[in-house]
């Protein structure tokens, strides 16, 4: 991670007092009960749910996206939140201040004693529905605290529903988790529908504009410099002592004076750029001029958080970034920040999969078996300027499939972009002459439709399995065999698509498949 301003706490603004009254007088300041040996979070969650009257699975919910569960004993996030809840004391986020206000607890219990801090974050989120206007029944209905939870993120438009939109999402699939003292917190999953009014989640979402598979929003002009002044060399991997949303909100601080061009999410790997390529972000000391700083979520102490999606999504993030400024795939131009010249951080720490992570950005940029040119780990959007071995693959499917996309030479030009244009028009697609999930989806899967089930094998399976990873946004292991693994992944695709959910490819299947669905 970046290092951090040092935050300085403020005194109480009146506007918390006068919630602190409102709230009290509705609710009351509960007293924690004694230490509980056996469920003590789970009954914290459920006794600050009921003191402030907020759902007890979205308090829940909102406490695993800052923290997974885990106070780190009191430590402050790199943007010095702390707790489950992820109270925030900064210049430009006072949370745990705000707290404070609100339940009478004193800044210190407020950060290690985890009760406490749970209060607190049920606390900040009824303040906010209450300045919202949402009554006793809004109150009842989950849906209607998403611009509340947007709040309790600290950003606003765009960021501010990055945030919220995790919290939903957990809400809707569900969450089981495990805290540090081995107590189970559950979360049942839910059809949301949540509202997505008021002004600060009405941002629209914007595509990097150097990366295509990534989300941008750019980081505060203070927090990096414009332009650089050395060829760049080297991408660095860190780990950001916090959540995704939070540090996203952190490098929008102004006061911050940190940044990096990339954040990579944990639970799906959704990566948001923050500083473009061509600038210079303030991520590793003296190698920001020549390095491009990808950050991931998480603690370098918790393994848990370094999953698939987010290894694989870095991988494909980090092989592209390689290809497109010439940096060797090697270990001495893909460093941790550990490793940077005159660094003094230890991200991104024992639990790193150094060896996982090299092997998956080799297979990010050619094919798995080293023969056919179109086995990704991740298919990346292409369009007009974009470059690499996915260009040339885009640009073999075409040609194969009677679209002339000009010469296979990995640059995405004009006779590329028309090819695209007129197979999608011919497919039934968005005619945008861009190569997103859907376009790749249909190519891969062209050709003939034999009926597949579990035991088949050949290059059928392999046209499928590619389909796959392209529909699905995570890896089908590209063999020509169909095993449990690809069956798995057929029936989450059937599912998900409204289709039958039996595990076998039949006209059905392959139709969606060759749709772009």
């Amino acid at each position: 991670m970046p290092s951090r301003a040092a935050a300085h706490t403020r005194g109480r603004a009146s506007v918390l007092a006068a919630l602190t009254a409102t709230v009290l007088t509705v609710t009351g300041s509960p007293a924690l009960a004694s230490p509980d040996g056996g469920h003590p979070m789970n009954r914290a969650f459920a006794r600050a749910a009921a003191a402030y009257d907020v759902p007890r699975d979205l308090l829940a919910a909102v406490g695993y996206g800052e923290t997974r569960l885990d106070g780190h004993a009191g430590r402050p996030s790199q943007a010095n939140g702390y707790g489950v809840m992820h109270l925030v004391s900064n210049p430009a986020d006072r949370t745990l201040e705000r707290a404070a206000a609100l339940t009478g607890k004193p800044l210190a219990e407020l950060r290690t004693d985890t009760g406490a801090n749970i209060l607190g974050g049920a606390a900040v989120l009824r303040g906010y529905a209450d300045e919202l206007g949402l009554d006793a029944r809004d109150r009842d209905d989950i849906d209607a605290w998403y611009p509340a939870v947007a709040r309790y993120g600290g950003g606003q438009g765009s960021a501010a529903a990055l945030y919220a939109d995790t919290v939903y999402t957990f809400l809707a699939d569900g969450l089981t988790a495990v805290a540090p003292g081995g107590e189970r917190i559950s979360v049942a999953s839910r059809p949301v529908a949540p509202h997505k009014d008021g002004p600060s989640t009405t941002g629209a979402r914007t595509q990097s504009p150097d990366y295509p598979s990534a989300l941008w929003v750019p980081a505060d002009a203070h927090n990096f410099a414009a332009g650089r002044s050395a060829k760049i060399d080297k991408v660095i991997i860190h780990v950001t002592q916090g959540s995704y949303a939070g540090s996203i909100n952190w490098f929008q601080n102004p006061t911050a004076e940190v940044s990096a061009h990339y954040v990579v999410r944990s639970s799906d790997g959704q990566i948001t750029q923050m500083v473009r390529d061509g600038d210079t972000a303030y991520h590793a000391r003296s190698a920001n001029s020549s390095t491009l700083g990808i950050e991931h979520e998480g603690f370098i102490d918790d393994p848990s958080w370094f999953t698939d999606p987010m290894y694989r999504s870095s991988a494909a993030l980090t092989a592209y970034l390689c290809d497109r400024y010439g940096i060797p795939k090697d270990r001495a131009h893909i460093i941790g920040h550990n490793e940077a010249p005159g660094s003094d951080h230890t991200d991104p720490g024992p639990y790193w999969d150094w060896t996982r992570y090299m092997q998956l950005v080799g297979a990010s940029t050619g094919d798995r078996d080293g023969a056919d040119g179109l086995s990704f780990a991740a298919y990346a959007t292409q369009q007009s300027g974009s470059t690499g071995a996915q260009v040339t693959a885009v640009q073999q499917l075409l040609n194969d499939q009677g679209y002339p996309a000009g010469a296979m030479d990995g640059g995405f030009g004009p006779a590329t972009r028309t090819a695209v244009t007129a197979y999608q028009t011919a497919r039934g697609l968005d005619a945008d002459g861009v190569v997103g999930a859907g376009t790749w989806t249909a190519l891969l899967s062209a050709g003939a439709t034999p009926s597949l089930r579990q035991g088949a094998s050949g290059d059928g399976v392999k046209r499928l399995q590619r389909a796959l990873t392209a529909a699905l946004g995570s890896t089908v292991g590209v063999d020509g065999d169909f095993g449990p693994a690809t069956v798995t992944a057929v029936r989450g695709y059937q599912t998900s698509r409204g289709l039958t959910a039996d595990g076998t490819v039949g006209p059905d299947t392959w139709a969606a498949l060759q749709t772009g669905r």
